[in-house]
């Protein structure tokens, strides 16, 4: 996968700021201010237009015409298409690229997403976004002014992660109940991590990055990784607050 994530090379201590006098460090927060408030608008947006999508193809009955077609597993499996392309071709799409690909994926996860008003309650899918946004807000506030280096999780999370999608194909086959909850509950502590330990770690690859041409593109990748920890920290927790139909 591209480096672009790498901070352990040419990263400044944790919690340094560069060493000069009043009107450089200024320049530095107000730049570093500037670049994740990039990432969290491109972010916000992202979920915004998922979920408006979401809802137009419930409503309007493409959801479940979809649900009884092959174009469902079209539409489940093309986000992960999107994610693969744009994290090995990222180094050699150009930014606008990159750019359209991001909002293609927010499209086609709005598709995919919409079939969970096919499952729950309307009322119950808005309960759990609005918990997901409150806890996404929390953790990700706290990984950004923590002093605590939470460099050390990476590792930890992401065999978390692939031991989730481990443990979700194998309950296809077994269609456990018990299992679906327990996976659910780690899903839910997993991604919340991730949401703090992805906030702390684009705050340090402004180091890296600034001044440089990549900064357009790495605002666009950091904003699909915490996009990716909100939307699947609402799917896990969905598990538990959403009422069926």
């Amino acid at each position: 996968m591209a480096d672009w994530k790498d901070t352990s090379r040419n990263a400044q201590r944790f919690g340094s700021v560069p060493r000069a006098g009043g009107d450089v460090a200024g320049r530095y927060d107000e730049g570093l201010r500037k670049y994740m408030l990039s990432i969290y608008n491109y972010m916000a947006s992202a979920v915004l237009l998922t979920g408006i999508v979401a809802l137009v193809a419930a409503s309007s009955g493409f959801a479940a015409a979809m649900a009884g077609s092959p174009l469902i597993w079209l539409v489940m499996l093309a986000p992960l298409g999107f994610v693969l392309a744009m994290s090995f071709g990222l180094h050699k799409m150009s930014q606008s690229t990159l750019n359209i690909l991001f909002w293609a994926y927010a499209i086609v996860m709005g598709l995919s997403l919409s079939t969970i008003f096919l499952v729950y309650t309307g009322e119950s899918i808005a309960v759990t976004f609005f918990a997901t946004a409150g806890a996404f807000a929390g953790l990700s506030l706290w990984g950004y002014t923590t002093k605590k280096d939470l460099s050390g999780m990476g590792s930890f999370l992401i065999m978390g992660v692939i031991g989730l999608i481990i443990a979700s194909v194998v309950n296809l086959f077994l269609q456990s109940g018990a299992m679906a909850f327990v996976i659910s509950g780690l899903g839910v502590l997993i991604f919340a991590g991730l949401t703090a330990y992805d906030t702390q770690r684009l705050k340090m690859q402004y180091d890296q990055l600034r001044g440089t041409e990549f900064m357009g593109k790495a605002v666009i990748m950091g904003a699909l990784s915490l996009y990716l920890d909100f939307i699947n920290m609402f799917m896990f927790l969905l598990q538990f607050l959403g009422n069926r139909e």
